[in-house]
């Protein structure tokens, strides 16, 4: 950790809310979602209101609050203050709300790793969720449009995000010319690995869902639809509500607190972003050996702030809102060399039992995508891993652990390394 040890950010835990759940069904609200994933966040950690009161007194305590749209989705904003409904202990607490489309709970995760590195305070709180089962779903994918250049490339169209990852998928198999059955069998195999890594997960969406390689390679069909390009129903993440907390905390503070010495820590991060629209991505690709870039950039430069390599990973969490965008993942994590990643789902290198397993948690096809959440959700179940905490999905003797958040059409590129404080 020759690059990042400035000062050591321990991982302490938090919490995850069942992403089965409609909190709209239910009559719940925001401030409910909140309280049960701070409250449980809080007590998983120990974290009690009082040691929150004495840190707060002297302003060594700080609130961080990733979403994406709640001004869409629930018609509210000013989201970091809304923590003072949640709990009293956060009167005077400061928190803001941090956002960057679907990474928007990694950019919150990344100002208090910082606030943590620097001195600046003690304990910090990372919060990411969203509510987005109050709409339909055209609505929601309009909502989601936001996240792409609004004007130019969402507005008046249906689904936008599932033609633009299309379109990923259309540059993958030009720019490699990979065999178009190939690579769509890939993507199959990759939705199956995300389904069957759910049903493990006792938070997933997706855990009593039933999905087989049959129905996800036929697609175009009365149960798989094309919903953008060559993508169906079955390439596509899931419409989740949905938060997770995770607490972070300074050496120091761990020092005082010795029942934390163990806790994993924080080994780099990646934060790179891409040009904003599709078309100027696909310009930004043609020198490149990646079709993804600035993705590929973020990934190194976590490696590098690590002194690591993807030989020292024992486990990934990406950003599968489509097949498409984790099939691209494979390569820019370092698994196999651009152009061949459907190796890697062949022979079984991303499976649960894999020697690089990818989405043990079933990922956003199979746990959920609450879009301001899922960065968070990730860091958590790197957490899980490392403190071999993971349950049904624990893959065993997992010592260091990477993730790869994105926000838009891959725009936004954000990855961490928690792994063991050894």
């Amino acid at each position: 950790m020759a690059m990042y040890d400035k000062n050591k950010v321990f991982v302490l835990g938090g919490d995850q809310t069942d992403f089965e759940r409609n909190w709209t069904k239910e009559g719940k609200g925001v401030v409910a979602l909140l309280k049960e994933v701070v409250t449980d966040g809080l007590n998983n950690t120990g974290i009690s209101n009082e040691e929150l009161s004495a840190l707060n007194e002297n302003n060594r305590v700080e609130a961080f609050v990733g979403n994406f749209i709640a001004e869409n989705y629930i018609n509210q904003g000013h989201l970091g203050a809304l923590l003072t409904e949640v709990n009293d202990a956060f009167y005077g607490i400061p928190s803001a709300r941090y956002e960057a489309a679907c990474a928007s709970s990694s950019v919150a995760l990344e100002a208090a790793i910082t606030k943590i590195r620097t001195g600046d305070i003690d304990l910090a709180i990372v919060v990411g969720f969203e509510l987005m089962k109050t709409v339909d779903s055209v609505t929601g994918g309009d909502y989601l449009g936001r996240a792409a250049f609004y004007e130019k490339e969402a507005e008046g169209v249906k689904l936008p995000f599932p033609k633009l990852f299309g379109r990923l998928a259309d540059e993958t198999i030009s720019k490699y010319g990979v065999d178009e059955q190939r690579y769509m069998d890939a993507l199959a195999r990759i939705a199956v690995i995300n389904y069957d890594n759910g049903k493990r997960n006792p938070m997933a969406e997706t855990r009593k869902w039933f999905m087989n390689y049959e129905q996800a390679s036929h697609r175009d069909t009365d149960t798989n639809m094309l919903v953008g390009g060559r993508l169906a129903v079955s390439d596509c993440s899931q419409v989740t509500d949905g938060a997770a907390l995770v607490v972070l905390a300074s050496e120091e503070y761990v020092k005082k607190h010795p029942e934390y010495a163990d806790a994993p820590i924080v080994k780099g991060y990646g934060h790179r972003n891409a040009p904003f629209t599709f078309d100027k991505k696909i310009m930004d690709h043609a020198d490149s050996d990646y079709v993804l870039p600035w993705t590929r950039q973020a990934i190194e430069d976590c490696y590098k702030r690590a002194d690591m390599t993807v030989d020292d990973i024992d486990c990934f969490e990406t950003h599968d809102c489509f097949t498409s965008s984790e099939y691209a993942a494979i390569s820019c994590f370092g698994i196999t060399e651009p152009g061949k990643e459907y190796e890697a789902v062949e022979d079984g290198t991303i499976a649960f039992g894999g020697a690089k397993p990818i989405n043990p948690s079933g990922g956003l096809i199979g746990c959920g995508h609450p879009v301001g959440a899922s960065g968070a959700r990730m860091f958590l179940d790197l957490y899980k891993q490392v403190s071999g905490t993971a349950g049904g999905y624990q893959v065993p003797n997992a010592k260091n652990a990477m993730m790869l958040n994105i926000g838009g059409s891959a725009t936004t590129n954000y990855t961490f390394i928690v792994g063991k404080n050894e």
